[in-house]
């Protein structure tokens, strides 16, 4: 089998993994609906059990698709920014984004209280944070990656000293503990009208980073040789960091700060289908999409109070993944 045979059966896998994942995500919760009963709603007939199609397309479908996209989201974010930098420890935590989106949906829930308040913020100073960490990173005309990396530090570590400084001075009653479950990130919130208005945003930043996903390999070589091909390395950078920026703005702005996926899956699909960026960012966005699909599903159904969501991306993900690396070295496809 030829090796873009190969990829492209595995893209196909990955496909089937996504829907088999959301199907069975449909059924499983507190409340336990036959995978019969799924079949027929989605078919257009009734469900045995009336309780299921409220509970389908109500509760737990949107949450789902939700889940798809921000897993989707954050590793497509993950892997562009690692190719960009050319550095695998880089996620879209690493310009200080992440950050300065929770700094704005903590200023959110402690004065205004609104969803919709929390959103607008978070998604403002995620931005802000971005603009700040690229402002800085750039001197006479030129964006350096090390400079941008070490702004991006300097920004992460100001907005989460700020974010502290909001929980100190927050009622511990009420406003505390609100915020502090939605820095842990969860999907318990959200509804078919936070679709309408994260989907487009998250949709748009993985079609472009997608779209571009042909350059990656040109951008992660040496900035010599990559000018030398053509490549106008100011506009792509610019363009990939405010990609980036937009699906880890909204995506904290709707569920928080999620852990871990952005910089893991990444590592996980290059296993899979090599170093090739344009098989690796495919790949990335399958994985990423059933990975938190699978652990928001664990979430919800492990205990009757649901658990956040970054703890079970880090705690389960994380050793399985060491297990992994430990396993393969690194590499499945040499």
């Amino acid at each position: 089998m030829t090796a873009d045979k190969k990829n492209l059966t595995l893209q196909g896998v990955f496909a089937l993994m996504a829907i088999t994942g959301v199907v069975l995500s449909l059924c499983i919760g507190r409340y336990r609906i036959h995978l019969y009963d799924v079949l027929r709603l989605f078919s257009g007939l009734p469900a045995a059990d009336k309780m299921a199609a409220h509970v389908i397309f109500g509760i737990r479908l949107p949450r789902i698709i939700m889940a798809l996209m921000v897993g989707a989201g954050l590793s497509a974010a993950g892997v562009s920014l690692q190719a960009m930098f050319g550095n695998p420890l880089v996620s879209s935590h690493i310009l200080g984004v992440s950050a300065s989106a929770g700094f704005g949906a903590a200023l959110g829930i402690l004065f205004f209280g609104s969803f919709w308040m929390i959103q607008g913020i978070a998604v403002l100073f995620g931005f802000a944070g971005m603009g700040i960490a690229y402002f800085m990173g750039t001197r006479r005309g030129r964006t350096g990656i090390l400079m941008l990396v070490l702004s991006g530090i300097i920004v992460a570590a100001v907005f989460e000293a700020l974010t502290s400084l909001v929980k100190y001075v927050a009622d511990p009653e009420e406003k505390l503990p609100a915020i502090t479950y939605w820095l842990m990130g969860s999907l318990s919130s959200v509804a078919v009208k936070d679709l309408f208005t994260a989907a487009p945003a998250i949709l748009a930043g993985i079609l472009i980073l997608w779209v571009l996903r042909w350059h990656l390999n040109v951008i992660s070589l040496r900035e010599d040789e990559a000018v030398s091909l053509g490549l106008n390395l100011k506009r792509l950078r610019l363009i990939i960091i405010a990609a980036a920026t937009v699906i880890t703005a909204v995506t904290v702005s709707v569920c928080g700060i999620i852990s871990f996926v952005g910089l893991a899956v990444p590592h996980f699909a290059r296993m899979l289908v090599g170093n090739d960026n344009r098989q690796v960012v495919p790949a990335s966005v399958f994985l990423g999409g059933v990975f938190v699909v699978l652990m928001d599903t664990a979430a919800r159904s492990i205990s009757s109070a649901e658990i956040p969501l970054s703890i079970l991306t880090a705690i389960i993900g994380a050793p399985f993944f060491g297990l992994l690396l430990r396993k393969t070295g690194g590499s499945w496809n040499d």
